[in-house]
């Protein structure tokens, strides 16, 4: 998709109020996706449907994101939240196990390990992930972007050193799925919040697991939407579970759903490269403004901006109408398909006061 065809996207589907640099904390609803939520809110409150919601959205979920995750729909398992895939992981790990993660890394990616109480946590800077991974580590567990800096990391290195040393690979996509290219059968497994970059509902989280991984990950919470034939599930235990990572499927909660559909298929439209090159480029102009007001942004080349101790004047911007974020003490902006040189260029006019 052109530039021009991007922007009349855009204009059809976003009208935001404030120049709104926080996709990293909350993306915005694309119109279509809202009046889905809508619809089906005003039919379960006028019960004009049978159910709660309509499977085949969830379906079409599944479908979107696996495109945007270059796997089939049977590597995809549907959930609410990123914690609850990554517990279900660390359920799989025999006591003892060494489980490698960045310092500062994002507490839904740690804590599920972490508070078992019985496996070895090791922690490390970023930049020295991939040569951290050694003969006892079972599983490197890492963000693909830093939520508190926007820092990327080494992706192919770190995949290599747990290649060469038996370890297992576990992805959080949550911060770049939507703007970068992502390869998830290339990892163990893979955890993405939809409510970011993906600008879906909160309420949608997507689990990948290779076909290799799914031969010790137990499916510990299944409930009749994880059974090979669903619906003759229901009143008894599940006797098969379904092929591929459905097994692993949380019963899924149809408002947001039916409103993940509508986004996910917005991004695969208008396409990942696409996205990729105007948020990057966006964030570029941002870094390089804080840069000649004297400040020193987090270097990079993610859609994510970081400007150390900066943080207290997310305050200011947002008495000004712009949107970020303070964490860690960073002032974090972060760049996406409804944000403009003008938004950037109202943010550093605010700083530079």
């Amino acid at each position: 998709m052109m530039i021009s065809s991007l922007s009349r996207a855009v204009d059809a589907e976003f009208a935001p109020e404030t120049a709104y640099l926080n996709t990293s904390s909350c993306g915005l609803l694309p119109r279509r996706t809202v009046d889905a939520v809508k619809a089906l809110a005003e039919e379960n409150a006028t019960g004009r449907r049978a159910g709660a919601g309509d499977a085949e959205a969830v379906e079409r979920a599944r479908d979107g994101f696996a495109r945007i995750a270059g796997v089939g729909p049977g590597r995809v398992a549907v959930g609410s939240s990123v914690a609850v895939h990554v517990g279900l992981i660390a359920c799989s790990l025999p006591a003892g196990s060494e489980v490698l993660v960045p310092e500062g890394e994002f507490s839904s990616v740690t804590s599920p390990f972490a508070v078992r109480g019985d496996l070895r946590m090791r922690y490390v800077p970023l930049a020295d992930l991939a040569d951290a991974v050694r003969a006892q580590t079972a599983l490197v567990a890492f963000s693909s972007v830093q939520s508190a800096d926007g820092r990327l990391a080494g992706l192919d290195a770190v995949r290599a050193a747990a290649a060469a040393h038996g370890a297992r690979t576990l992805l959080d996509a949550t911060q770049s799925a939507g703007w970068l290219p992502l390869d998830a059968g290339t990892y163990d497994y893979t955890v993405t919040g939809g409510f970011k970059f993906l600008l879906c509902p909160r309420g949608t989280s997507f689990l990948t697991v290779t076909e290799e991984a799914q031969g010790s990950l137990a499916p510990v919470f299944p409930g009749w939407v994880a059974a090979a034939d669903a619906w003759n599930s229901l009143y008894e235990p599940v006797r098969t579970l379904a092929p591929g990572a459905r097994r692993y499927d949380e019963a899924p909660a149809f408002l947001p759903y039916h409103g993940a559909e509508h986004s996910l298929a917005l991004l695969n439209e208008i396409g990942v490269d696409v996205l990729h090159d105007h948020a990057t480029g966006l964030a570029a102009r941002f870094r390089a403004g804080l840069t000649g007001l004297g400040h020193k942004p987090v270097p990079g080349t993610t859609a994510v901006v970081a400007a150390p101790g900066l943080g207290d004047r997310a305050a200011d911007l947002e008495r000004a109408g712009v949107m970020v974020s303070d964490r860690a003490g960073n002032l974090r902006a972060s760049f996406h398909l409804y944000n403009t040189e003008a938004d950037v260029d109202r943010a550093l006019d605010v700083l530079s006061g």
